[in-house]
């Protein structure tokens, strides 16, 4: 005979174990990518180049790879060859998804950030004397 009841009944957890369960939460880091400015021809839209190393998947060795991407520059402040922080943003058109945002040239971050000021600078600009070679 067909029986329309399990050994096992059809009941939903207790509440209190509903309350443990801890939903999966999706947690994604703001995308930021630096790159080279490679065309503006378009208005309020700049390419940019950004390179990333990335190892090849057969000989395991670390491989340049090159990818563009469509930014936002509201201003058309930047021109070829400049280099610019791309921030992702909500979706502009149907290829821009990023904003692009200045960034200082290359060696006076560097410079600025780990070089205290010298001596002779902060000495309101006088220069010591220099030992002359008859001494």
């Amino acid at each position: 005979m067909l029986s329309l009841s399990s050994p096992w009944p059809l009941v939903s957890p207790a509440p209190a174990l509903r309350q443990q369960v801890t939903p999966r939460l999706r947690i994604e880091a703001a995308k930021q990518l630096t790159g080279r400015v490679v065309t503006t021809k378009a208005d309020k839209t700049v390419g940019v180049e950004v390179v990333r190393l990335a190892p090849h998947p057969k000989y395991k060795r670390r491989e340049r790879i090159k990818k563009k991407y469509q930014a936002h520059d509201p201003e058309n402040q930047f021109k070829v060859g400049d280099v610019v922080e791309l921030r992702s943003s909500r979706p502009i058109s149907k290829t821009k998804h990023f904003i692009a945002v200045p960034l200082p040239p290359r060696d006076t971050r560097r410079k600025s950030q780990l070089l205290p000021p010298l001596q002779s600078q902060a000495d309101d600009g006088q220069q010591p004397p220099l030992p002359s070679a008859a001494e």
